[in-house]
């Protein structure tokens, strides 16, 4: 594969708590010139974002963000509106202490009435594989399947690690057939970016993709 070509894979990422709108305008103007899947945004600034770039870039957020613990109706409000304000994409935490406590039908219910509020736009659901079991994230892969969630999504980059090789390879072997995988947090190479999509990712969470790209075009003319 080549180099650039893995940035159709790449969801653009700015979600730090000091964000400015400079700094997301950058990571717009660069999803919308390196052809990134999505720019992914803090909600607040979805409205402005999706005006900015109208239908040059998909907008991607993020529901229940870092820490999943929202009651459902409080993620399904932000879901609403978020998908109102014109995002694309919905990326939501689940709640960890349901997992922990197995509370599997209520977690079930909140990914299924998230996915019903976003429509026909995209659903993942990070589940924070660093706070997990296996036995946890192959219960996951099946809540999250039988939801219909369209992708199952490795991390927020908020906790205490982030992707790792075998939380995809793991993904893989039980999700259901039309759930894809998002590997997110902590992907700083053009090595480990292919590396999860030979694994069978097929979204990468990442700022740190397009900058290599990015310094090793300058200069080019063709960017």
């Amino acid at each position: 594969m080549e180099d650039k070509e893995i940035l159709k894979y790449v969801d653009h990422t700015l979600l730090g708590q000091a964000a400015t709108w400079e700094e997301i305008k950058q990571i717009l103007d660069d999803g919308i010139k390196y052809g990134t899947a999505s720019a992914c945004i803090p909600p607040s600034y979805v409205k402005q974002a999706k005006e900015y770039v109208k239908d040059k870039l998909a907008i991607c957020t993020v529901i229940g963000f870092p820490n999943g613990y929202n009651t459902t109706a409080v993620k399904e409000f932000e879901t609403k509106e978020a998908i109102r304000e014109g995002a694309d994409e919905i990326d939501m935490v689940i709640n960890i202490g349901w997992l922990k406590d197995k509370r599997y039908d209520d977690l079930l219910n909140e990914i299924k009435t998230l996915k019903k509020a976003c429509g026909n736009k995209i659903l993942k659901v990070i589940i924070e594989t660093c706070l997990l079991t296996d036995e946890e994230k192959i219960k996951m892969c099946e809540i999250v399947t039988e939801a219909k969630a369209d992708f199952i999504k490795t991390s927020t980059g908020f906790s205490k690690a982030g992707a790792t090789f075998e939380d995809i390879a793991l993904f893989a072997k039980h999700v259901g057939p039309d759930v894809k995988m998002k590997a997110a947090g902590g992907i700083s190479s053009l090595e480990d970016a292919k590396k999860f999509l030979s694994l069978g990712a097929t979204r990468l969470g990442t700022s740190r993709i397009v900058k290599i790209i990015k310094s090793g075009d300058a200069g080019n003319s063709n960017y």
